[in-house]
């Protein structure tokens, strides 16, 4: 159990610091053209690079919407629930202590929102309460849902990665104007730490939204991907 919480919080660091750092580090300066999608790319290869490292190790979850969503569609223990997401929580604020001592190295640095997930009038574009919160919600769902296709055991072998990888861009794709997408409990808490203020008084939908939806996510692969009886024992005797 030790080395899998190790793995789970080296993985939520790399995810948090990567991430994050990409949005705070990088895109923050136009001229080095990394942009919109390339901040989605950054979270996308965070946990495509995670997956392969330690995938064999813990499962790569990096997120308790996904330890959640896992638990619900039978793939994980609820009796571990505890110990991952708190190794989860403690990789990502480990992430952004490490990102907040290289940002503010810099002479002219500004905290700002510190790439923190917000809504209404910190919402990027200006999203309300409940459009950021259905968005959450179904986009964490969707991502369970490939999260759990992919690593089903009838899924082509050893592409799990590149699939959750992109599903995760696509996310972020989506949603970086809405909420400056989330989808992930432990890394809006690891960022809302450090931004505080409306960061850590809208964090509530950041736990809310995505643990929600990655039950629903869970229990709606269980429902329609679950393998019947009789294909069960034809695969066991095959």
């Amino acid at each position: 159990m030790t080395k899998k919480l190790t793995a789970e919080f080296i993985g939520t660091f790399w995810l948090v610091f990567g991430g994050c750092g990409s949005a705070v580090l990088a895109a923050a300066f136009p001229a080095l053209g990394i942009g919109f999608a390339g901040v989605a790319l950054a979270f996308g290869l965070t946990v495509l690079t995670m997956a392969y490292a330690i995938g064999h190790i813990s499962g790569c979850h990096l997120n308790p919407a996904v330890s959640l969503g896992l638990a619900v569609a039978k793939r994980f223990s609820f009796s571990e629930l505890p110990a991952y997401w708190g190794a989860q929580l403690a990789g990502g604020a480990a992430g952004a202590a490490a990102l907040f001592v290289i940002a503010s190295g810099k002479a002219d640095f500004v905290l700002g929102g510190f790439a923190s997930n917000g809504f209404a009038e910190h919402s990027p574009a200006g999203y309300s309460m409940p459009a950021c919160l259905i968005a959450e919600i179904l986009l964490t769902a969707f991502f369970l849902f490939v999260i759990c296709g992919a690593t089903d055991r009838r899924a082509p072998a050893g592409f799990a990665p590149i699939a959750i990888g992109l599903c995760l861009t696509l996310i972020h794709l989506i949603s970086i104007p809405v909420t400056n997408t989330s989808v992930n409990p432990a890394r809006s808490t690891g960022v809302a730490l450090f931004a505080g203020g409306w960061a850590i008084e809208q964090l509530w939908l950041f736990w809310v939204a995505p643990l929600l939806g990655g039950a629903i996510g869970g229990a709606l692969y269980a429902a329609l991907g679950s393998e019947s009886e009789a294909s069960r024992s034809k695969a066991a005797s095959a």
